[in-house]
């Protein structure tokens, strides 16, 4: 699509929305991408903002991965395998998302948003981090948790990672802050997946994600240098977003079913 100025400028702004709610309260903050692309930045086509999105999810996913495994965060054995069963479920999920009507897939994407709403007001406190294998006994949970996690993140071209932590947590007992750099190993791939499929099918506005990326970047920069000084506060930061998340849910369910 021609992108106009004005366009350009407000998907730099919604790029660097995103990475300042990544980087302040954390999980969830990427899903704010699709409807940014299409409410704000006024992208014709619920397929092009989530092929679009896609890109810049998987973008952002990989830089937070490399920071993650310098700190030894990652589980690599146990993420290979979720991501690995994962790809192929979002290579599938993807596949049936652009074969689904764009107003009906906004509608459910709305419906997710405040799924995700929800597990964000009933978040408990942090797992103590805790050393785990893969094992005979977590394959098979590992198997089941990446295949549902890849499948729902290309359909929504999400990344999935309010997905990935908690069943990473529970297929494998690893603790919070190993299933956070876990999770960014398969929320790349889910990302990069989803987004080589739409691009394959023309799906994908590169003029628009590059801009949406480079937004983001200079957005998480300012996000995480204000998240350490609310540190203490970071709870209520992620209810006050899912508040927020919770009503615009409705805001794009009133839209797509009017």
């Amino acid at each position: 699509m021609d992108i106009s100025a004005v366009q350009a400028v407000l998907a730099g702004a919604s790029g660097s929305l995103v990475g300042f709610t990544l980087a302040l309260v954390g999980g969830g903050g990427s899903i704010l991408a699709v409807p940014l692309l299409v409410y704000l930045v006024g992208m014709p086509q619920a397929h092009l903002a989530i092929g679009t999105s896609a890109v810049a999810v998987a973008l952002n996913a990989g830089l937070g991965l490399m920071s993650h495994a310098r700190a030894g965060n990652v589980r690599w054995p146990c993420a290979s395998v979720f991501a690995t069963v994962g790809v192929a479920g979002a290579f599938a999920g993807a596949a049936i998302g652009k074969q689904v009507d764009g107003q009906a897939l906004l509608a459910a994407f709305a419906v997710l948003m405040a799924v995700v709403a929800v597990l964000m007001l009933r978040k408990g406190e942090p797992v103590p981090t805790t050393t785990v294998r893969l094992s005979r006994g977590n394959a098979p949970a590992l198997v089941g948790a990446g295949g549902a996690t890849g499948l729902l993140s290309g359909f929504f071209g999400i990344g999935g990672g309010f997905l990935a932590v908690p069943g990473l947590m529970a297929a494998t007992g690893m603790g919070s802050l190993n299933a956070i750099g876990s999770s960014l190993v398969a929320v790349t791939a889910f990302g990069a997946t989803t987004a080589a499929s739409y691009a394959l099918s023309g799906l994908v506005d590169w003029w628009m994600a590059a801009l949406f990326v480079a937004g983001g970047v200079l957005g998480s920069l300012g996000g995480a240098r204000l998240a350490r000084g609310l540190a203490t506060r970071r709870g209520v930061l992620t209810r006050v977003f899912a508040v927020m998340l919770l009503a615009l849910a409705v805001f794009m369910l009133v839209r797509t079913l009017a």
